[in-house]
């Protein structure tokens, strides 16, 4: 690994943020910034600024939790030892606050304020609660992850199913960045090191030698949009969701937020959109549930190594299942599970009890075969098929996705067609 370039004096600065403005303008221009007194560059005449949602600002439902930087985990996951930061009934909805990291970490100055006013944004379009963090909240985990939670849900103990549903995700901000740092991403040792000395990639190169590209937001016609800068037109639609849904695991030990567990976290499925559920099984009393790594748009695979990251407002359902209940598929007792409105979601993980014990399994072959196992399960033992059959399904019909390669533990999602069982 090269090393990384040495901190710019004051005159290269000044020059790397012009180049970063002027990368960026094409895609502000068109969206951002408003909200709470702010103001920025007029939208395009199709597009409709969104609002920025500062902590307590906008619609919440039901329990608000707000990221307190006293609150919130940087970097680890909460244990059977954390204490909840509210504590709710099954059943009722809850409204988190939760941050993206992108801005805040150390390679990009620790500071979101100048990390974004580098892009032209207003620092009244800066969530509060990102500074905040940023300043107050010990980067005490070996991940990236800001955290929110853990909420505790009454009557939840082991053995039980967490139901989460996602009901509303709002973006907080009308940007997003998109990172790739040294050793990470699908082409660790290839990439970021051969775009460092080109000059077409010197506006996207932060001072810690790692890339980060940002992306602005947008309305239009009803559509979220995402741009990206430069000067060839890229846009595509955005699709939020949470990164990171999980509950506590029965451990002492500390949970990195990075690897996806059989008790979720960084599960990174992008199908987990508004509408969607995802069925944990509760580990600990209370279940302990959390969320964070918010994403506004994300590829399958995450090659790169990060997804469009943006703070969201997600609000969701949480419901306590007890075993023998028809309220969650038999598989979700024993590990991740999901569905939307048009389909079945089997999860796979290439090392789902996690790298606490040493070791972490990193083959997608692991993962897809975890995957197909989990797929069958529910088609034999939820659906009722025979086992050939099922098989012989999964292999015409079922569409096996690359959930994401960059989290070490790596993901295989299945999507079963609920049309295909007349359901």
């Amino acid at each position: 690994m090269p090393a990384h370039p040495a901190l710019p004096s004051p005159a290269a600065a000044l020059a790397r943020r012009s180049m970063l403005r002027a990368a960026a303008a094409s895609a502000l221009g068109a969206a951002l910034v408003t909200g709470e007194g702010a103001a920025s560059a007029a939208p395009s005449p199709r597009a409709r600024p969104l609002q920025v949602l500062q902590p307590g600002v906008g619609r919440t439902r039901g329990r608000y939790v707000p990221a307190r930087p006293e609150e919130v985990l940087w970097g680890r996951l909460p244990n059977r030892d954390t204490a909840p930061v509210a504590v709710v009934g099954s059943g009722d909805v809850v409204t988190l606050d939760t941050i993206s990291h992108e801005g805040l970490l150390e390679d990009q100055g620790k500071d979101p304020r100048q990390f974004f006013e580098q892009y032209g944004v207003d620092e009244r379009a800066v969530l509060r609660d990102a500074v905040a963090v940023a300043a107050r909240t010990p980067h005490d985990g070996p991940g990236p992850h800001v955290v929110t939670g853990p909420i505790a849900v009454r009557g939840a103990e082991p053995g039980d199913v967490l139901k989460i549903e996602v009901l509303d995700l709002p973006l907080r901000v009308p940007y997003g960045v998109i990172s790739n740092r040294h050793g990470k991403g699908a082409l660790p040792g290839e990439y970021p090191e051969q775009f460092l000395g080109r000059p077409e990639a010197r506006p996207y190169v932060n001072e810690g030698g790692n890339i980060s590209v940002f992306a602005a937001a947008e309305r239009s016609r009803g559509v979220l949009r995402g741009r990206l800068p430069g000067s060839v037109p890229v846009g595509f639609d955005l699709h939020p969701f949470m990164g990171m849904m999980g509950v506590a695991r029965d451990t002492s030990a500390l949970v990195d937020s990075v690897p996806p567990t059989d008790a979720g976290g960084n599960i990174d499925i992008n199908d987990l959109t508004v509408g969607s559920t995802l069925y944990l099984p509760v580990q600990v009393p209370g279940a302990m549930f959390y969320s964070g790594d918010p994403h506004m748009a994300q590829g399958d695979g995450e090659v790169a190594l990060t997804a469009m990251e943006g703070s969201l407002r997600p609000t969701f359902r949480l419901t306590v299942v007890k075993r023998g209940s028809t309220r969650a598929p038999s598989p979700a007792f024993d590990g991740p599970f999901a569905e939307t409105p048009d389909h079945w979601i089997p999860i796979g993980l290439s090392d789902p009890d996690g790298p606490e014990g040493g070791g972490n399994a990193t083959s997608l072959d692991l993962a897809m075969k975890a995957a197909v196992r989990q797929a069958l399960a529910f088609l034999t033992d939820e659906l009722g098929l025979a086992g050939p059959v099922a098989y012989a399904y999964l292999s015409a019909a079922a569409d096996f996705q690359c959930s994401q390669v960059v989290d070490r533990t790596t993901g295989i999602h299945a999507l079963i067609t609920k049309s295909d069982f007349g359901r």
